[in-house]
């Protein structure tokens, strides 16, 4: 007998035992595979944030504003907040499962000292369907943002600060590395690439110590997002932002992503600042907290990207 039909009809105890640990072994990988394609879309889709905001009555005087993003349907909703004429436009770019509507004490604390805000929702987030791809097409939304402010006539079409929070830390410094009117960035809780978010996905999940987890589920993510799949990290241009000033932040109480901000903070050119927070996530911190934060934020874009009009030439 071969040894190809001792597989097909198995009659040694040996081969008995090897075609089980292979079928236990098959039956693992599907069922893993099938575990992280389930996990990848909770993850992709997230539970969306945000009430109706009634924003006739906010402080403010904030105008309601719709933008196209290129590859996408619709309009995006956002709010612009005026500060003084030809000033430079802050663009606030939220969080994953968070929203614009969380951001407001931050708007109003920036407009208090002449900037124009600008905030909206990702995909996927507020009152937006779809799923994330992790900074990928977000960055696209937030180019298509400061393409839309460029063209209003009430501000620097040339100057732009963006704040932004994990998922909107990565948009926001992936459009900055090719975007020259980005002159200023505070980038709290930035990762290197939208992996390394699912990565963090699963352990919060608790499922990371399932053999292959992991692996698995950036797979599937990888596999809805496979035009991106020639995408580089975001330390392979951080060259580009030399002599634009940046402000990275990261928190104590989220180790894993404090580890990649501090290393993307050693990678980064000059000029670079560095801030280490007990706690993290704006949205969340007490109002102390949250005032001390948002006074080291204005203070930054004081310094570095002044709230003055731009210069007619």
């Amino acid at each position: 007998m071969s040894i190809l039909d001792e597989f097909r009809f198995p009659t040694q105890w040996y081969t008995k035992l090897l075609m089980a640990v292979l079928a236990m072994l098959l039956f693992g990988v599907v069922a893993t595979s099938a575990i992280a394609g389930f996990l990848v879309y909770r993850i992709v889709k997230p539970q969306r944030s945000g009430g109706e905001i009634n924003m006739d009555s906010f402080p403010g005087r904030p105008d309601a504003m719709k933008f196209s993003v290129p590859g996408s349907s619709g309009l995006r909703d956002a709010w612009f907040f005026p500060g003084l004429v030809g000033a430079p436009t802050i663009v606030l770019c939220h969080g994953y499962g968070s929203s614009r509507g969380e951001l407001l004490t931050l708007v109003s604390a920036l407009q208090d000292h002449q900037y124009n805000v600008f905030v909206f929702d990702f995909v996927a987030h507020g009152a937006n369907d779809g799923i994330t791809s992790f900074g990928y097409h977000e960055a696209d939304e937030v180019r298509a943002a400061i393409d839309e402010l460029a063209r209003r006539g009430d501000v620097d079409p040339g100057r732009f600060g963006l704040w932004g929070y994990n998922l909107g830390a990565y948009a926001a410094l992936r459009e900055a590395e090719g975007d020259k009117r980005v002159r200023a960035l505070i980038l709290d809780s930035v990762y290197d690439s939208p992996e390394q978010m699912v990565k963090i996905g699963v352990e919060k999940q608790g499922l990371a110590r399932i053999p292959l987890m992991t692996r698995s589920a950036e797979m599937s993510f990888g596999w809805i997002n496979h035009k991106y799949s020639g995408e580089k990290p975001l330390s392979w241009k951080l060259d580009t932002l030399t002599g634009v000033p940046k402000l990275f932040i990261e928190a104590a109480d989220d180790p894993e992503l404090a580890g990649i901000t501090q290393k993307m903070f050693k990678n980064a050119p000059e000029p670079k600042e560095q801030v280490t927070l007990a706690r993290g996530n704006f949205v969340d911190m007490e109002d102390a907290d949250k005032r001390a934060y948002e006074n080291r934020v204005v203070s930054y874009f004081l310094l570095r990207l002044p709230a003055t009009r731009r210069v007619s030439r």
